[in-house]
């Protein structure tokens, strides 16, 4: 009996300690790539400073998603909070707040880098969405930035808890995505705006960090195991095979699915909803035109 007892706790120190060293290469692996300084010398950005520039940037805050993390009006929110895997924050985004901090190439490097104005990566920034974001574009998303309502709020600071640093270190949380992106000095283009598949494409990029580089949809990265995965998006049986432009607009402006039964509200289709007629078609032309992939299985939507 003494030895059985004695085996047990071996094994539960063996146990625990393994724990204890998973917790403790995550915490420094975490620590280290947060830390990693980076370079960022696009070509300067030029703002218009004309009401359409300012038109163009208060439209894509909303069709690119900034308003479902920093709120209306850019005030910043608690965005998740998920217990033992971590607080994200959306910080403030007004003038009041980024005073002093950022100029206008450092918005535009956290936009489309991830990086703050130190040089460090921001942590869970989808900037992966915005990398290819053209300067016309960024340039617009800025001045809308400077122009909006001063605010004082401050809604806290993210918090990478432990168990998100393990979930990092196992690749399941995109914590630093700056460390993943091109960061060469480019100027970005996109072609004109209309009711094209190529336009299509561009616009499409927003929708990468949820339904996956290859739009066939995933597992959002960081999800708690309730969260259904991001849906197919290939005209794939699993997708959107058997869908029509009327249905796929109609998630859009109604958040239904052919069949009429609702999105999932992770689904931030009110946001999109504001999308003018020829980006959803845009949109369309680029999804549907896409080779179809098997991705999720079509019983997970979301």
């Amino acid at each position: 009996m003494r030895k059985w007892f004695k085996r047990v706790g071996v094994a539960a120190g063996v146990v625990v300690g393994a724990v204890g060293l998973l917790f403790a290469v995550a915490w420094f692996k975490a620590e280290a790539d947060m830390a990693r300084v980076y370079e960022v010398a696009d070509p300067p950005l030029v703002l218009a400073g004309d009401a359409a520039e300012l038109a163009r940037g208060a439209h894509l805050y909303q069709v690119a998603g900034c308003v479902e993390c920093h709120g209306e009006g850019g005030r910043g929110k608690v965005f998740i909070d998920a217990g033992p895997v971590a607080r994200v924050v959306a910080p403030n985004l007004t003038p009041a707040a980024l005073r002093g901090r950022y100029d206008v190439d450092q918005l535009a490097a956290a936009i489309r880098h991830g990086v703050g104005p130190d040089g460090r990566p921001l942590r869970v920034m989808p900037s992966g969405d915005f990398a290819n974001l053209t300067d016309a574009d960024t340039a617009a998303l800025v001045a809308h930035l400077k122009a909006l309502p001063d605010s004082d709020n401050h809604p806290g600071d993210t918090e990478i808890r432990p168990l998100g640093r393990v979930l990092y270190l196992l690749g399941k949380l995109h914590l630093v995505p700056a460390a993943t992106l091109d960061h060469s000095p480019r100027q970005r283009t996109a072609p004109p705006q209309g009711p094209t598949a190529e336009y299509g494409a561009y616009l499409a990029q927003v929708c990468t960090g949820c339904h996956g580089a290859d739009w066939a949809g995933q597992r959002v990265p960081g999800t708690p195991p309730e969260l259904p995965p991001a849906s197919n998006l290939t005209p794939h049986a699993n997708g959107l095979a058997g869908w029509s432009q009327a249905d796929f607009a109609r998630v859009f402006r109604e958040g239904k699915r052919p069949d009429g039964s609702d999105v999932h509200p992770f689904m931030p289709w009110r946001t999109y909803g504001v999308m003018t007629d020829d980006e959803v078609t845009a949109l369309w032309l680029h999804l549907s035109g896409l080779p179809a992939k098997p991705g999720q299985p079509k019983a997970a939507k979301a």
